[in-house]
This record gives structure tokens, C-alpha cells and sequence, in this order.
């Protein structure tokens, strides 16, 4: 007991203000829906209720109840496309009464897209076997309409900024609804919440290895923790400039991690490589792609 109020020892903090399930229900849609909603996963979710220094026995099984409970989760959730059941060939009696509808899967929508519009001159694309696939360059040259292929922005293996951008993408989604107009408004929440919360490459959010602590998220102030509670201004700014001190130190700490995670991505990149060795003087035929008509 401290000043009244009960207190758990943790193993992530010291302290865990130990909380009814209404107030662990405030905690919870606070972090999940509040002014900086944040659509975790369950285990994330009550993950985060603790690392704000909070905790009641029920706090996992309360945050996935709530996540299966949101609407925006549910919606905007990552699509399983794993089958669902085992696969169960069937022979057919009269194999010629099948239809064979590959070619119509991709010329039908093609020509819903063309009529209303007049011919294109030319398409360009990235790469990628949907575009450069023969019955599409069959498509095109019957139109006499030109093809043209642009490199990539980014080399290959380098997809961090692709998938920064996704989950920004995926929160705004589920923030925004069908107020899609409205993403300007809510972008700078949304990027707090993603700077907020740690990153498995690092193990560290992005917030504190910049500034050397962690922020105070909203539920810590409409339910104050230990912290709140003893903040003191004067011990706050000397711990402040104190960290700053310390941050460069987190960061090579931080890098470890980042770097075999890195690591691992990079086993699984090469596993799909297929080695060509040439010599000084070899002949290769290299299919030009220009960037422009």
C-alpha cells in the first residue's frame, strides 16, 4: 500500500497500480479508442496498459475481448489467406464438358475497363508478373497500345519504408472509417501512436531512443500511475537532461538487435537467390527497360 492505493511488484516495473475491471476498462479504451487510439492486438494492448504502469489479474483476457469486440480491428484486420481446409482433388466423368476460364479471367475485366474510355498509348508499370505476363503483352500489342516497365525506387531487399507506411496506412483506416477525407486531421496521432509504442527490430519505441524517456500517454493522466502521481518538476528536468546523456548509449544497445534482425531478413532474402557468376568476357543478352515512351 502506498498513500492508500494498492501497489503490485512486476517484473517490467517496479510498481503496477493494481486497478478495479471498470477502471482496467477506462485503461484499456483509453490506449484502444481514445484521443490517441491506438488498434492493437490483444496481447500488445494489455502489453502497453502495463508498461504504463498499470495492471489487474484479468488485463490479458479483458484486451482481447475488446480488440474481437472493435469494429475497426474486425474491418481493417490483415486477411488470412492461408486455406481454410484440405485440399480434395475430384476427377471429373466428362473432362471435356469443363470450361477452361483462365483466359477469359483476364481478358473480360480488361475489356470492361477499356470500353468507356478511348485507347490508352501507352502503360507503364513496375515489373511485376501481372504486367509483364504474356497475355497482357498479347492484350497491348492487339490494341497497338506500348508498354513500358520503371525500376524500382528502392532496391529490393530494402522494404523498410514500404512497410513503415503500411501500418501508418492501417491505423488511419481504422481511425477514419469512411471519413476518408479527413486523414490530414488525424495523421499527427497517428504517427504518435506509432512513434509511442516499440518496434521489433529495436525492442525500443522510436520516442524514447530520440528523447531518452518515454512519453506520457493519455490513459496516465485520466488514471494516474506512479509516476503522475510523484511527478516532481524539479527532479523531472535534471532525470530529463540526465537520459539525454544517457540516449546515445541506448541507441548502440538498440542497434544490436536491429541488426540481427536485419540479419535474419537478409538468411531469408538470400535462401531465395539464384547465383549467376559471369567472366571477363562473357556474352549476355540483357533485355533493355526504358523509363519513359
Amino acid at each position: 500500500m502506498i498513500d492508500g492505493e494498492l501497489y503490485k511488484r512486476g517484473f517490467s516495473q517496479p510498481f503496477l497500480k493494481c486497478l478495479t475491471p471498470e477502471e482496467g476498462n477506462y485503461v484499456l479504451r483509453e490506449i484502444h479508442e481514445g484521443m490517441c487510439e491506438n488498434h492493437l492486438g490483444g496481447k500488445a494492448l494489455a502489453g502497453k496498459s502495463l508498461r504504463q504502469g498499470f495492471y489487474w489479474p484479468t488485463m490479458l483476457g479483458d484486451a482481447h475481448e475488446l480488440v474481437k469486440c472493435c469494429r475497426a480491428c474486425q474491418k481493417h484486420a490483415n486477411v488470412n489467406h492461408q486455406p481454410a481446409a484440405l485440399m480434395r482433388p475430384l476427377e471429373s466423368p466428362c473432362s471435356f464438358d469443363q470450361w477452361d476460364i483462365r483466359k477469359g479471367s483476364v481478358q473480360v475485366p480488361l475489356e470492361e475497363h477499356r470500353v468507356p474510355f478511348r485507347h490508352s498509348h501507352a502503360i507503364i508499370s513496375d515489373n511485376g508478373t501481372q504486367f509483364s505476363g504474356n497475355k497482357l503483352k498479347e492484350w497491348c500489342k492487339g490494341l497497338a497500345i506500348k508498354q513500358f516497365f520503371t525500376s524500382v525506387s528502392n532496391p529490393q531487399a530494402n522494404g523498410q519504408t514500404e512497410v513503415t507506411n503500411r501500418t501508418i496506412l492501417q491505423h488511419l483506416k481504422m481511425r477514419l472509417g469512411t471519413a476518408k477525407g479527413a486523414w490530414v486531421d488525424e495523421l499527427p496521432s497517428v504517427l504518435w501512436v506509432y512513434r509511442t509504442n516499440p518496434r521489433t527490430t529495436t525492442g525500443e519505441t522510436p520516442f524514447s531512443l530520440s528523447y531518452g524517456t518515454e512519453a506520457v500517454a493519455p490513459a496516465e493522466v485520466g488514471e494516474p500511475n506512479w509516476r503522475v502521481k510523484h511527478y516532481d518538476l524539479e527532479a523531472n528536468e535534471q532525470g530529463l537532461r540526465m537520459n539525454l546523456d544517457f540516449v546515445e548509449e541506448v541507441r548502440e544497445r538498440a542497434s544490436v538487435p536491429a541488426a540481427m534482425y536485419k540479419a535474419r531478413i537478409a538468411k531469408a532474402y538470400n535462401s531465395k537467390v539464384r547465383p549467376r557468376n559471369f567472366q571477363v568476357g562473357d556474352l549476355v543478352c540483357e533485355k533493355p527497360k526504358p523509363l519513359a515512351p
